[in-house]
């Protein structure tokens, strides 16, 4: 038996998260300048970082010899008072990635089961493998969650049950209701986690209040991070809202300085900085419109996107993104959500859409 051999079959069995293509990386492989490279695929901020951010970060910087605060009490008071909840309902993460990986560490274990929704998010499924817990993975509808088929599907086993709204790569959405809804079916000792990633993205008329929830939902988590609209992806830092007692065992779960000083005091500021915000949106809604106007004119289907990307058909999702990264352009290919005839696109610049249409259209042929 070989060393490798030794880790339990389910973690040998994971496939590991691939991450969107880096300039750098591009550069090396194509021999291209990286000034002259778009990433279209990592659904970034092209604001980049909010002004207020950047100051709060280099002014934290000079005492990085420090360790950060382990509690995160400036950030979490920040938040706290944001959302009107009490500290002890928060748990940071080194990015929201970190926070589903808390909740399935938590609350699974090889006796229990987790349910998600096909082409959602890829880390759902790593979570719960991670853990030796049973995948229950329920058929998409119109690419998005099928609420009710997912209730049917959690059993005597299931544990948790992941929801995105809106859902990454499809960019689909869930009106607020029917996720309340769905929150008084699920039976009270299975935690639903709310991924709400790209919820600072939604329209006007699509918002809702989750946090209002968890005062009737005890069993309900709300996840975002400060990887999108926030611009701090580099930074990794991302929270969950919970009840007391369901965030104490998250927290109970939690590597020691989990989120780094750096990230703790940039995304204090950011989320003060309501005009960065604004224009961080406004950005995004009118390259939504910029690329859905480009896509109709070369033909292609896409699906109705509530988040910063767009995903549409190529037909040849694997040829297509090649051609785009030999002009430099690069977009996320989702064959491994299992979607081989789609891809998805971050909204840019309109600078940056504008370069993405024309290589498109030359990647089409």
């Amino acid at each position: 038996m070989t060393i490798a051999q030794r880790a339990p079959a389910y973690v040998r069995a994971i496939s590991p998260y691939i991450p969107g293509k880096p300039i750098s990386e591009l550069a090396r492989e194509m021999g291209l300048n990286e000034a002259d490279i778009v990433k279209l695929a990592s659904n970034e901020n092209p604001l980049g970082m909010s002004p207020k951010a950047k100051a709060a970060m280099l002014a934290a910087a000079d005492d990085i010899a420090r360790y950060p605060d382990g509690n995160g009490f400036a950030l979490k008071s920040a938040l706290a008072k944001k959302f009107g909840v009490g500290i002890d309902t928060l748990v940071l993460g080194n990015g929201s990635n970190d926070v589903l990986e808390l909740i399935a560490r938590a609350f699974l274990d090889e006796s229990g089961s987790g349910v998600f929704a096909q082409h959602a998010f890829a880390v759902y499924p790593l979570a719960i493998q991670s853990v030796g817990a049973r995948l229950i993975e329920v058929p998409a509808r119109n690419f998005g969650h099928d609420l009710a088929a997912m209730g049917d599907a959690v059993a005597a086993d299931t544990r948790i049950v992941f929801v995105a709204n809106p859902n990454n790569p499809t960019g689909t959405f869930l009106p607020g209701e029917l996720i309340e809804s769905f929150l008084k079916q699920v039976p009270k000792d299975v935690i639903v986690v709310l991924d709400e990633a790209y919820n600072e993205y939604l329209a006007p008329e699509q918002r809702y209040d989750a946090v209002a929830w968890l005062a009737q939902h005890p069993n309900l988590v709300i996840t975002r991070t400060f990887s999108k609209i926030y611009g701090l992806a580099g930074l990794r830092i991302g929270y969950a809202i919970a009840s007391p007692e369901v965030a104490d065992l998250m927290n109970r779960m939690r590597a020691p300085f989990n989120a780094n000083s750096l990230a703790l005091a940039a995304a204090e500021a950011a989320l003060a900085d309501e005009e960065f915000l604004q224009r961080s949106f406004e950005v995004n809604r009118d390259g939504l419109v910029q690329i859905i106007a480009g896509l109709d004119k070369l033909g292609l289907q896409h699906i109705p996107s509530a988040g910063n990307f767009l995903t549409f058909k190529v037909g040849d999702g694997a040829g297509v993104n090649q051609r785009l990264l030999k002009q430099g352009v690069i977009v996320r290919p989702i064959g491994g959500y299992g979607m081989p005839e789609w891809l998805r696109v971050s909204i840019g610049t309109q600078a940056e859409n504008a370069r993405f249409l024309e290589a498109l259209a030359k990647a089409l042929g």
